[in-house]
């Protein structure tokens, strides 16, 4: 059963591949005279409502590209747990003990870790910053923890499950595009008023998905390396 769904999956994705690229006409003129820097900065503050340029290119005009750029990051996350992973024969990791200071400071900054990379990731399409940014942030506050207590655990599976979630927001979106007769994660939502919270449509959606799919799977990956464990032949 889970072989016919991954291919009928692959074979719905293939379908607009195709269907995508039989529609580019390559090498025509599509600027008209108008260079490819006005075109973007005027589409994002006119057509968009997103102050960032930058993410409404990276989210949108490109958005396709970042979603490969996601996946990357996904299964580089995850051939290097797998890496690291090993049993040891006690079948526990190396333990190790910060000082006081490190330990409170740590309990004291992690809340402000993570409310400082929401925010990073929630205001991406107003501000400088975005859903990567703010994602590493999240990480930091958890590798702070990590460093600071030895005993500290991070859940694998609710990470598995926001990483997972986060991943089919993103796609989700792009394919409701595609459902409502636009092209793939081409915005369908109302685009509000500039420099407003709830403005840009799907962009803000995406780069708040995103933040949480990169804290997931970097956080992962810290747990991973400061627990590496040894495996040794009896």
């Amino acid at each position: 059963m889970k072989k016919v769904i991954v291919l009928i999956l692959l074979a719905v994705v293939a379908y607009y591949l195709v269907d995508v690229f039989s529609q580019i006409k390559f090498g025509e003129n599509r600027f008209q005279g108008e260079n490819v820097r006005d075109f973007y900065l005027d589409k994002s503050k006119n057509d968009l409502h997103v102050s960032n340029s930058v993410t409404s290119i990276v989210v949108n005009f490109r958005g396709f590209d970042t979603l490969g750029e996601v996946t990357v990051l996904f299964l580089a996350a995850t051939a290097l747990g797998s890496v690291l992973y090993r049993r040891k024969a006690h079948g526990e990791a190396v333990l190790f003990n910060a000082s006081t200071i490190v330990r409170s400071g740590a309990h004291l900054l992690f809340a402000p870790i993570l409310l400082l990379g929401a925010y990073v990731f929630i205001h991406g399409h107003l501000s400088p910053g975005g859903g990567f940014q703010g994602g590493t942030i999240i990480a930091t506050g958890f590798l702070l923890m990590l460093l600071a207590y030895h005993d500290y655990k991070v859940s694998h599976g609710v990470l598995t499950w926001v990483e997972s979630l986060a991943g089919l927001t993103f796609a989700s979106l792009g394919l409701t595009g595609l459902i409502l007769g636009k092209t793939f994660l081409e915005n369908f939502l109302p685009i509000g008023t500039i420099n407003d919270l709830f403005s840009g449509g799907i962009i803000p959606i995406i780069y708040i998905a995103v933040g949480f799919k990169v804290g997931a799977e970097l956080t992962g990956v810290l747990y991973t390396m400061l627990n590496e464990k040894e495996y040794k032949k009896s």
